[in-house]
């Protein structure tokens, strides 16, 4: 590269052409060569493609069992982030060998950023760090130190403006934003009826599921907090509800959040055919709330031949945004997809890493190159 006639000009040149590019092809630049991969993680470069749209993408989480799999001698050690791309139809992976920590597990992603838990390679103890990373750099950030408690028991939220991340359980919330002049957690009360389920942070609201029934019934209810409201000791919590809505809550089985497009969010579940104790199901449905008017309206419900493959599972997971929403369930083999980016549409995802016979989690990754303030 060196005699090469490009190597002549000048970096803001050089810099305003492969800003023309799409960032998919500028990440196909930057495998070309050493040079190109310098220019195109630049900070100069990267400044000035920092408004271009991410690539949006569907994220999977290692399993349960996963950080028990370098004990075993067949399976790669090489830590990788695998991701779904819908607009192309394929799997990608982005390779994490670049943290220095044993076993890191994605939990969460926002604004090109993702969030994982890494265990300390120095350390013979399982302690675990909350760390911020952007595959596309491979820079990272560590954040503060919390209890490894916390990593097996707290669901990871994050905010995609002011980077503001939350990690949350049934007993309390841990919070930390980088305008905290501490440069430390902030631990709160969260006073919730039972432990949240699916917890979604969208602006400056956390919404989760809790179940209020009985040992014998569930009986699900949304509550909303905000986080101006966290240092709050008393009802910090409310529980939200309109006589409108009716039974919305009790017409779904094993029902789920995930944060829908804009200000709304979504909730999917398993239809129930009756109102009895062990009812049978009928599809799986998919309810969207817009919080500006609190009123709900169904957005998909699947196909009848795709859910036969759900009909058996006593479980399943689902993760997602926006307007894309995946479902997994045991022994499937593959992953089903809910696409309403330009009408409502259900495929299924062939080709899950790991054969997908086991439950996927995931969140969704809109990747880019920002850098790490």
């Amino acid at each position: 590269m060196d005699a090469s006639p490009i190597n002549r000009l000048p970096q803001d040149t050089l810099n305003q052409i492969f800003s023309s590019l799409p960032l998919r092809q500028i990440m196909i630049c930057r495998s070309v060569c050493k040079f190109f991969n310098q220019m195109l993680t630049s900070p100069s470069f990267m400044d000035l493609i920092s408004t271009q749209t991410p690539l949006r993408f569907l994220a999977l989480r290692p399993p349960h069992h996963h950080h028990h799999q370098r004990h075993n001698s067949h399976v790669s050690s090489l830590p990788y982030l695998h991701v779904f791309d819908p607009d192309q139809n394929q799997w990608l992976r982005f390779s994490l060998s670049f943290l220095p920590f044993r076993s890191p597990q994605p939990v969460a992603s926002a604004s090109g950023l993702v969030y994982l838990w890494g265990e300390s390679p120095n350390s013979l103890e399982s302690n675990r760090s909350l760390v911020v990373c952007n595959p596309l750099t491979r820079q990272f950030q560590v954040l503060p130190q919390l209890g490894s408690a916390w990593s097996r028991h707290g669901s990871v939220l994050v905010d995609s403006v002011n980077h503001r991340v939350m990690v949350l359980t049934e007993l309390a919330a841990l919070y930390f934003s980088n305008t905290n002049k501490t440069n430390s957690w902030l631990t709160f009360s969260a006073n919730l009826p039972s432990k949240p389920r699916s917890p979604i942070l969208i602006s400056d609201s956390v919404f989760a599921l809790c179940d209020v029934g009985s040992r014998w019934r569930s009986q699900w209810k949304l509550f909303t907090c905000t986080l101006t409201n966290l240092n709050n000791s008393y009802n910090n919590w409310v529980c939200l509800g309109r006589l409108e809505w009716g039974d919305i809550f009790d017409i779904i089985k094993r029902p789920r959040l995930v944060r829908g497009k804009g200000n709304k969010l979504l909730m999917i579940g398993v239809l129930k055919s009756n109102f009895s104790l062990n009812p049978s199901c009928s599809t799986i449905l998919i309810l969207r709330l817009d919080l500006a008017r609190m009123e709900w309206e169904e957005a998909g419900r699947m196909p009848s031949e795709m859910y036969k493959s759900f009909q058996e599972s006593s479980k399943f997971k689902i993760f997602g945004g926006g307007d894309r929403v995946c479902l997994s369930a045991k022994r499937v083999g593959k992953l089903a997809l809910w696409d309403d980016c330009d009408g409502v549409v259900w495929r299924w995802i062939e080709g899950v890493p790991g054969g997908g016979d086991g439950l996927c989690r995931g969140f969704v990754f809109e990747a880019s190159l920002t850098a790490l303030s």
